[in-house]
């Protein structure tokens, strides 16, 4: 039994290495090729730079017009991202927790939101926009990502909160804590670890989206990270060191988020094996 165990061990940690380094293997030359020359770069593109040209990374900013579109992404990812967790966080309180009539149905609702693709919406939404005045705005895009993702949401939270014990409510409502107490002074602190898994997941299709702030914004001056990042493909074709500069520059903020709540990342992950 030990001996299948081991061999059990020694797969899975063989499989989820080579798995690592299939997947770092080329961000790792994207950065090192940043670091490059052009001609460094054309003579081998998976050799290593003889000297570290951080300038690349200045111009790739300056070339990409990068902060501008970096302030529009922080602000439409943050603002989606607010609204999503707490809209999402609030309603699976409800489902979760409460008995109310269409309670089923309104749980149902949110499951069949998984089941829409997303692009398929993106004419209806962007008619919708067009009627109502939001085009090329911040709220164009940050309505539509706020919907998107309410329904993956709530279908964690839920999840996570319907198996907390009914002492927590309790013990709050003899301290004279009303609905909304409870929830933001005891539930959610300890819906850390599925909130962590669920910003994580909004941040990064946020940061990320590409085709509805393609559709949806035009004005250059609103243009999200990712169509900086297009336009830049566009205009330096031949650079090649300068766009490994701008794609590593944008990667960093999600490396940050996910160092940041990694460690109630792996909590949630292994909640449920430790249960009991």
């Amino acid at each position: 039994m030990e001996k299948k165990s081991l061999t059990f061990k020694v797969f899975v940690y063989s499989f989820l290495s080579l798995f690592a380094i299939v997947n770092v293997f080329p961000l790792f030359w994207m950065v090192v090729d940043s670091f490059k020359t052009e001609q460094e770069y054309a003579a081998n593109p998976f050799s290593f730079p003889k000297i570290l040209q951080f300038s690349n990374y200045s111009k790739a900013w300056e070339v990409a017009n990068m902060s501008t579109y970096f302030v529009n992404s922080i602000i439409i990812t943050f603002v989606s991202l607010i609204v999503t967790v707490l809209l999402g966080a609030l309603a699976a309180y409800f489902l979760a927790r409460f008995q109310f009539k269409l309670r089923g149905f309104t749980y149902a609702l949110f499951l069949l939101g998984m089941l829409v693709p997303i692009h398929a919406t993106l004419i209806p939404i962007f008619m919708i926009m067009k009627e109502i005045n939001l085009l090329d705005t911040h709220l164009s895009l940050i309505l539509p990502y706020t919907a998107f993702h309410l329904s993956l949401t709530v279908f964690i939270l839920e999840g996570f909160m319907r198996g907390f014990p009914k002492d927590l409510e309790e013990s709050g409502v003899m301290d004279g804590a009303g609905v909304f107490r409870i929830f933001w002074s005891i539930i959610l602190p300890i819906t850390r670890p599925a909130l962590a898994t669920v910003i994580i997941l909004n941040f990064i299709y946020n940061w990320n989206e590409y085709l509805f702030a393609l559709v949806l914004l035009s004005s250059s001056a609103l243009k999200t990270l990712p169509l900086g990042l297009s336009n830049f493909v566009g205009v330096e074709t031949a650079s090649l060191t300068l766009q490994m500069a701008a794609i590593t520059i944008a990667l960093i903020p999600i490396l940050i988020f996910y160092l940041l709540l990694q460690k109630q990342l792996v909590n949630g992950m292994t909640a449920g094996s430790v249960k009991g």
